[in-house]
């Protein structure tokens, strides 16, 4: 009975929008506004690929009544810090998860602008608020997942491995809540931030034209795996060019020495960006993806 409560409590903190779309609802994640204010204001620019993003938003696509398999995915598109591509790592990305059962989250988190805590502000948050609302939407707990794409792979993996600090510094909602996810699915995944194997634009935007080593170190998540870190499926391109395949593999060599459940598929081909292009030789990692989590969520 109280995690009802609690998740109807939240249910009706969201902001709601109207979308017209079957299934779908577009919620505010923030009810009495950001902990940190990322200094944008003004209306975004590009709807493919926002910029100048204020204001944090989880767009939530539900299956078709009784075709629910109780597990829900938070998933995080990439765009460099820079730009959010909510359609193709992200809408299109749920309308498939949809038709498999999952229930799906789509993030469009604020950009850092120079305020390097406020796009963790905004996962961690959209973490907690899926586990509030997993039983009104018909989901497990214990089954709330996350997937990133890119720079959001390197959002995502820091929800994984972050989630014992409060990136909101305690000005948060719902904090008793945990933002640890209980699986990850991270794709050609942006992992380390030094110069040597990290995606300089990346960094840049992330943590600003010259970063010290202790911020490198705390944001090559590959350096912050522990025991803890949840299970998880890296899937990268050994020709691409943006973001080095070695990301992919210096996570999953972290995650087997912390004796964390890792599976890690490495394509010969298909460069980076491609997300579920049919045409490209990296093109069946989805059924890569959902043979594992067949085999790790209850």
């Amino acid at each position: 009975m109280q995690h009802s409560i609690r998740a109807l409590a939240f249910t009706l903190l969201f902001t709601f929008v109207v979308t017209g779309a079957v299934g779908q609802e577009v919620y505010s994640i923030w009810e009495n506004g950001p902990p940190t204010s990322n200094g944008l204001s003004g209306p975004e620019i590009n709807e493919g690929c926002p910029r100048n993003i204020s204001e944090a938003s989880l767009t939530v696509f539900h299956p078709e009544a009784g075709k629910s398999n109780g597990v829900s995915i938070l998933v995080v598109p990439g765009g460099a810090y820079w730009v959010v591509c909510v359609d193709h790592e992200g809408k299109a990305v749920a309308d498939l998860l949809v038709e498999k059962g999952y229930t799906v989250a789509v993030l469009k988190y604020r950009l850092p602008n120079g305020i390097l805590d406020v796009p963790l502000q905004d996962a961690q948050q959209a973490m907690r608020l899926m586990r509030s609302n997993a039983l009104a939407w018909g989901v497990s707990e214990s089954n709330v997942g996350i997937l990133g794409f890119s720079a959001g792979g390197h959002l995502a993996s820091s929800v994984g491995t972050h989630f014992k600090t409060d990136y909101s510094h305690g000005l948060g909602d719902n904090l008793d809540v945990s933002s640890r996810p209980d699986f990850m699915v991270l794709v050609y995944p942006v992992i380390s931030v030094t110069e040597e194997y990290g995606h300089a634009y990346s960094t840049l935007q992330l943590l600003g034209p010259e970063p010290d080593s202790a911020l490198i170190e705390l944001y090559s998540n590959d350096l912050q795996v522990t025991e803890e870190t949840p299970p998880t499926i890296l899937i990268h391109s050994g020709d691409d060019k943006t973001v080095h395949s070695l990301n992919s593999v210096m996570f999953y060599s972290a995650l087997r020495n912390a004796n964390v459940p890792a599976e890690l598929h490495i394509f010969e081909a298909g460069g980076h960006g491609y997300g579920l292009d049919p045409e490209s030789a990296s093109g069946g990692w989805t059924a890569l993806v959902e043979t594992w989590l067949s085999n790790r969520v209850n």
